[in-house]
């Protein structure tokens, strides 16, 4: 993994600042603290900072082909590059490296976008093509590596993070409102907006084009749907095997790298299972776990047992309440996002703790469960729509108390979510979103929090509106668990899970994440499976627990699903040493900023301090997290407390065309010319 970003003139060429670009590496050299390297010419200047993991020597970037009329910088891994690279050797191509950077080089210069079909990966790649003065932006699939790009002063500016782009002095550090209202909604902003105005996310599976002054963005690549004609054709056992294959391969090819790899191990059955499958092939499997303090939140009895079963040499990190809220603000940084959850502030911890341990890559479980049909949210909509059938019934929404223990663990509180938070009502059955609508309007109440000033701002906006309007045109023609498979995967994962509990804390560190179960075969294997398969009755997950369950112990495989969580009226509930988050939270700040209602946030407060955490409802939590995140990305980046004047990135030599050669600097960037 490395970070990414450059400059292109748009209109007539201008002077593209050099400083600027060292300045925009030092930004991102937590993405690649090995080495870096600038390529700049009149029309383009591009920087790479970067992770080796592949091709340790000589994998120096920007990288040019034979010629030098094609320039690559390049975050991510084609894990087929072997196989690609073969095929480009017998039509013609010679390679000066070990990399799988040169092969994507290659494989563009042979089938233009189109190559991007034939990558099996993770990535965000910018190429330049000098010959046609053209730039080729792309992202991979899922979307696992971020790239970000915006208008400045007559030039494209992206880059692999936003803090890159906000040191060029065109580029405005406004909020964008309607994200925000997104965020408070959907738990994330929905692609291509982000929470800056002006700047706009390359969405997941698109790739843009820039040449003539014309910048043209398409998809290529859509999550995959099977009609029923199309579903998997042959019996249960034969697609037990299939898929058994598949996700063997697809951990086999995570596992190619010049580094060791390891493996995260929660104590569920997915990460369970991915270290099952990497310690057939690893010896020695080095695996991590996240334990906390409370009980609640805590797995470690089923990690240990996974440790003794696999044998594995395992790092366990027990993470406190205190550890969260004093972290928080560095992951705001990270994540560049209001967040409605800790939860990716032990992962961060986590992430910082591999790093500590000397390794750059592990092995994670995300997509198991969207493409599985694990999360409850499947299982719900499911009883939900029995309910709806007799609304009168009392017995049929005591289904969801199977669903959801904790929620109805105080008996006063039964009769109020049952009729108000679930809204068990007919009329909604016919709804496309209907898995997750009241989900959402539910997520609307955060809104009461915002400033007189935002919600005038929001007049009219409806972010429901807006997400039904980018529904696929065939969405209503799918069934109701594809329908929900489609909205957890493109909003959840994609703008949430792999980038605020994936990329950003685990780049933070150097740590390259890797996603066996979203190889983009897996996916595409598990949409052929008829939804009876994957989630009979209430059994969440089956088709994939009955393909693997000889692998890992009883428990592990019988044991309900946890979702992964993290302590919230803890953290701000705390009456100890007063922090940052404290004083963003005080009525003088909160008016500064201008987001949210000072009484409103007080009287939250309040109730959070003086209630029990079982008394607290998991909408209160929620939105004490979102209001706390969102003062400190105001605070950090648009009042700029964070945004200080970084002294440029020491680069002795400096690519120029057509010459190069390499220096190294101790303790600092390596920078090829």
């Amino acid at each position: 993994m490395c970070g990414i970003a450059g400059i292109v003139n748009l209109e007539c060429p201008t002077a593209i600042e050099e400083n600027l670009l060292r300045k925009m590496a030092a930004r991102l050299r937590h993405r690649g603290p090995d080495e870096a390297g600038i390529y700049l010419d009149p029309q383009v200047g591009l920087v790479h900072t970067r992770l080796s993991i592949i091709g340790l020597d000589g994998g120096t970037q920007p990288l040019a082909n034979e010629d030098e009329t094609l320039w690559i910088v390049y975050n991510g891994e084609a894990f087929n590059y072997p196989e690609l690279r073969e095929e480009l050797q017998r039509q013609g191509h010679r390679f000066a490296t070990a990399t799988d950077t040169e092969v994507i080089l290659h494989l563009y210069e042979q089938y233009g976008a189109a190559c991007l079909e034939r990558i099996n990966g993770q990535f965000a790649l910018a190429i330049w093509d000098a010959r046609r003065q053209e730039l080729f932006l792309a992202r991979d699939r899922m979307g696992i590596r971020p790239l970000y790009y915006t208008r400045a002063g007559g030039q494209l500016v992206f880059a692999s993070e936003i803090k890159a782009l906000l040191l060029h002095p065109e580029v405005s550090r406004e909020l964008d409102l309607q994200a925000l209202s997104q965020v408070f909604t959907f738990w994330t902003r929905l692609s291509p907006r982000t929470l800056f105005r002006q700047i706009r996310e390359l969405p997941p599976g698109h790739f843009l084009t820039l040449g003539g002054g014309r910048l043209v963005e398409q998809r290529w690549w859509n999550l995959p749907w099977h009609p029923p004609a199309g579903e998997w054709p042959g019996s249960q056992a034969e697609a037990r095997e299939e898929l058994a294959a598949l996700l063997a391969d697809a951990v086999r090819l995570r596992l190619r790298a010049d580094v060791p790899v390891g493996s995260y191990l929660s104590g569920g059955f997915d990460s369970s299972l991915l270290s099952s499958l990497a310690a057939d092939q690893v010896e020695g499997l080095r695996t991590f776990s996240l334990g906390f303090a409370e009980a609640a939140f805590d797995e470690s009895s089923y990690q240990q047992e996974m440790v003794r079963h696999l044998g594995t040499w395992h790092h366990h990190l027990t993470v406190q309440s205190d550890e969260i809220r004093r972290r928080l603000p560095e992951v705001i940084w990270h994540c560049e996002t209001p967040l409605l959850r800790t939860a990716p502030v032990p992962l961060f911890l986590l992430s910082q703790r591999v790093q500590e341990s000397g390794l750059k890559v592990v092995l994670t479980g995300e997509g198991a469960d969207e493409v599985f049909a694990g999360y409850n949210i499947f299982k719900e909509a499911k009883v939900r729509r029995y309910c709806s059938g007799q609304p009168a019934s009392r017995r049929r929404p005591r289904l969801l108390e199977r669903l959801y223990p904790y929620v109805f663990a105080d008996p006063g509180r039964q009769r109020y979510f049952l009729q108000k938070y679930f809204a068990l009502t007919p009329d909604q059955a016919a709804d496309p979103c209907f898995s997750h609508r009241l989900r959402w309007e539910n997520g609307l109440r955060h809104h009461q929090f915002f400033s007189r000033e935002v919600t005038a701002a929001l007049a009219g906006c409806d972010p429901l509106a807006e997400m039904s309007g980018r529904l696929p045109a065939n969405f209503p023609d799918r069934d109701d668990l594809a329908r929900a498979q489609w909205l957890e995967m493109s909003i959840f994962l994609a703008d949430y899970l792999l980038s605020s509990q994936g990329d950003r804390v685990a780049m933070a560190h150097s740590l390259e994440l890797r996603h066996p179960f979203l190889d983009f075969r897996v996916i595409d294997f598990a949409a052929r499976l008829p939804p009876r398969w994957k989630m009979p009755g209430l059994k969440e997950k089956f088709f994939l627990k009955k393909s693997f369950d000889h692998r890992l112990p009883p428990r592990i495989c019988r044991r309900p699903k946890q979702p992964y969580r993290a302590p919230i009226q803890e953290i701000f509930a705390a009456s100890g040493e007063k922090n940052l988050v404290d004083y963003l939270l005080s009525e003088e700040q909160l008016r500064h900023a201008g987001l949210f209602d000072p009484q409103r946030v007080s009287a939250l407060l309040t109730r959070l301090r003086h209630s029990r955490p079982e008394q607290a409802s998991e909408g209160q939590n929620m939105a004490i997290t979102g209001i706390a995140t969102a003062q400190l990305l105001h605070h950090q980046f648009v009042a700029g407390a964070w945004l200080e004047d970084l002294p440029p990135a020491r680069v002795d030599r400096l690519i120029r065309r057509p010459q190069r050669w390499h220096g190294r600097e101790p303790g600092d960037f390596r920078f090829a010319r």
